[in-house]
């Protein structure tokens, strides 16, 4: 169970994972020492998994957002390993989640342009057994995203 200092630290943190551990230690009024301790052990524990740039898909060449739902012909276990093995193979794919309810898969896709994701689907999607229904919807902008973990 984390405690009310443990989210303080959080919040900054995904905020700006910049801050040194001083400026840490300080906006939540903890020492060095200790602060170093908390942010060590919440990385220890798993719930800090990593440390990453935000960058901008737009400015960085990468237009073309989509985000696609996908139903499976089978549940067996060959078609779920070969569709998720796939999926992890390309950077085009930057999320996935297996759901409930109509669709089974749920990828969020960033390519270049339109050509590049025809490309995309035509090397990936297209040529995959076990795929029974590919449905694409265009992200027209970001209303939000990557928020801060709320607190429970």
């Amino acid at each position: 169970m984390l405690e009310d200092q443990d989210w303080k630290l959080l919040s900054l943190l995904q905020q700006d994972a910049r801050l040194s551990n001083q400026e840490l230690a300080d906006r939540v009024g903890m020492s060095a020492s200790s602060c170093w301790r908390r942010v060590r052990a919440l990385e220890d524990a798993g719930v800090i998994r990593a440390y990453r740039a935000d960058l901008d898909a737009a400015r960085a060449g990468l237009g073309f957002h989509a985000i696609l739902h996908l139903t499976l012909t089978r549940h067996s276990r060959e078609i779920v390993e070969r569709f998720t093995a796939e999926v992890m193979r390309h950077d085009e794919v930057l999320d996935c989640y297996a759901t409930t309810g109509a669709m089974d898969y749920h990828l969020r896709v960033l390519c270049r342009d339109l050509d590049a994701f025809n490309a995309f689907m035509e090397r990936t999607l297209f040529r995959l057994e076990g795929i029974a229904q590919v449905q694409t919807h265009l992200v027209l902008r970001h209303v939000k995203s990557r928020g801060n973990l709320p607190r429970p």
